[in-house]
């Protein structure tokens, strides 16, 4: 598959998705994509996961996991990508809504969305109720700032790992490229923490998901800078700024960067000091705004995540026309 296959692709899927979304009454008939791989990892989690086991021996057994469950993922796409085939043009359409369910720019705007409604409509109460449907760390020890903060956080980081990341890999490898590609990151988001059951068995999918993470999260730098120039409230300079002296310092390879270029754009402070349960993370504040954030910031936030994604759609337009034309 071609890069004059897959950008077409691209653009379509992404288009569907942000008309679309997923459907509410798909999701409570047959899951989602996402749920389906979650519950095999759940299975060779409780398979393969033996707490018996030497450090070692559970270590071999995540990458063991991990190699059935892309095994499973890339013959899936692949059938379902050969079905497509077989109807020549018209192929198109279906195959792009089947990669567009892998993809999650209207419902992450939703979510965020909710936190600002939360707080403008319920104050704290209502926001942490709101943050914490999206977000790990505790939402009790979250004031409003906090609270705001923690959305645009959440925002920026999944701009990339659930738009850009999948988009990039869709665009790179077709159906296949985006499943492989979903099926770490999930595996990373449910086995991928530094726990004692999941410390060795999850090593593998945490490290995959960073190096298959590395270009998108830098992508998602620039997209963010890009619409922070084209927004009559955010700045650039400042963004591209807050990449270049913060994004290494994030404890996340990858993550420090949308948060960095956001933090910038909107002249916040992000990440630093957070509390997940009962254990705080000393991370390193990105950028060098301040830090009380609010609602009012959510919407700001949202409103250069759009431009961003108009942006990256119109990547995809122009690279589809492009190789098209070539």
């Amino acid at each position: 598959m071609s890069f004059t296959d897959t950008l077409p692709l691209l653009a379509l899927a992404l288009l569907l998705e942000a008309a679309l979304g997923y459907p509410q009454g798909l999701y409570a008939r047959i899951g989602h994509p996402v749920t389906w791989l979650g519950a095999l990892i759940a299975k060779l989690d409780h398979a393969l996961n033996s707490e018996a086991a030497s450090f070692a021996l559970r270590k071999i057994a995540g990458v063991a996991a991990l190699a059935l469950l892309l095994a499973v993922a890339l013959a899936t796409a692949l059938v379902l990508a050969w079905l497509c085939g077989r109807l020549g043009p018209l192929g198109l359409l279906p195959l792009a809504l089947l990669a567009s369910t892998l993809l999650a720019q209207r419902s992450l705007h939703e979510h965020v969305a909710r936190v600002a409604q939360g707080l403008e409509n319920g104050g704290l109460a209502g926001g942490r109720k709101a943050v914490s449907m999206i977000v790990g760390r505790n939402p009790d020890t979250l004031d409003e700032a906090g609270v705001a903060r923690a959305a645009i956080e959440s925002l920026s980081e999944n701009f990339s790992d659930g738009i850009v990341a999948p988009a990039f890999w869709l665009g790179v490898g077709g159906l296949p490229g985006i499943a492989l590609y979903k099926a770490i990151n999930t595996a990373d988001s449910m086995i991928g923490h530094k726990t004692p059951r999941h410390l060795a068995f999850g090593w593998a999918s945490a490290r995959l998901d960073d190096i298959v993470n590395l270009p998108a999260s830098r992508l998602t730098a620039l997209l963010l800078i890009a619409a922070a120039a084209l927004d009559g409230q955010a700045s650039a300079t400042s963004a591209w700024r807050a990449v270049g002296h913060d994004a290494r310092r994030h404890r996340s390879p990858n993550a420090g960067w949308p948060e960095a270029a956001m933090a910038g754009a909107l002249g916040l402070r992000l990440a630093g000091p957070r509390t997940y349960g009962a254990v705080t993370v000393n991370d390193s504040w990105m950028g060098d705004g301040r830090a009380e954030a609010t609602a009012a910031d959510i919407r700001r936030a949202l409103r250069l995540y759009r431009t961003a994604c108009l942006l990256l759609w119109g990547l995809a337009v122009g690279g589809a026309a492009a190789w098209l034309s070539t």
